[in-house]
């Protein structure tokens, strides 16, 4: 009976103790502010590059109220948003200048970065003015350096990311193909070329998926949405060769709005 009396006891003393702590544990976190403030990171395809109606204040970095972000942002109402996404940046351009809105009050961050590291702007340019033969070499080039340079820098980037922004939810973009395969276009890049470069494209987004999940974070695809609106297709939401020549190969406010915004919107 002794033995019994303090067993229960002991019990009702473990059990009381563990209601207390929790309870302040819950009134702990019930303190916390929710983190619900929105930065977008990123290069031109996040920046909205092709899109037009840009921000004069963004001045090289070129970015567009018509871009996904600003769309995205405006019709949420986020505590607060914060655009530092930039034209033309890379890894390392994004850890020395796009993180410092990040803290602990961000909770969604969007990014997509990766297509000027492998060369996106020269590829493209080659493949547009060199021929086949020079275009395929490049592009193969750029395949290299996507598997075996590229993970390492993502992870720099998504490492920085998690380390300024624990609560945040991370939704990595990618980036469309840019060809139908036999579509309607009958001058420019060979077929050969066009699919090549569509290879490419999916061999970005496959390195980017693979890292962003090793992070937790979530691989946003926009190839289902540009489906039947690649270059060729008739029904393009992307540039061709274009003036200014820097919106070429980018999205149109279309591309933005119809191909990027309902594939962020449903990953955020």
């Amino acid at each position: 009976m002794r033995l019994s009396r303090f067993a229960a006891l002991t019990s009702a003393f473990f059990v009381t103790t563990a209601l207390v702590l929790t309870g302040a544990s819950a009134a702990a976190s019930a303190q916390l502010p929710a983190a619900t403030g929105y930065v977008a990171l990123g290069d031109s395809y996040s920046s909205g590059v092709g899109a037009g109606s840009y921000d004069s204040a963004s001045g090289s970095c070129k970015r567009s109220t018509k871009a996904y972000p600003a769309l995205w942002a405006a019709a949420h109402s986020p505590s607060s948003f914060q655009f530092t996404a930039c034209s033309g940046a890379r890894t390392g351009d994004v850890l020395s200048s796009q993180l410092g809105p990040l803290n602990s009050s961000t909770g969604l961050v969007s990014i997509t970065i990766g297509g000027n590291d492998a060369g996106f702007a020269d590829t493209m340019t080659t493949c547009a003015l060199q021929g086949e033969s020079a275009c395929l070499s490049r592009v193969a080039q750029a395949r290299t350096y996507i598997d075996t340079t590229l993970p390492g820098q993502l992870d720099g980037v998504y490492d920085a990311i998690s380390r300024k922004a624990p609560a945040a939810h991370v939704v990595v973009v990618g980036y469309p193909r840019f060809y139908k395969l036999r579509g309607t276009c009958i001058a420019g890049l060979s077929e050969k070329s066009r699919a090549a470069i569509n290879a490419a494209a999916d061999a970005i987004n496959g390195v980017t998926a693979k890292r962003a999940a090793d992070h937790g974070f979530t691989f946003a695809d926009v190839n289902s949405t540009f489906s039947g609106h690649e270059l060729c297709s008739g029904s393009a939401w992307l540039h061709s060769v274009t003036y200014p020549v820097l919106e070429s190969y980018h999205p149109t406010a279309t591309g933005q709005s119809g191909g990027y915004l309902p594939v962020f919107a449903s990953a955020a």
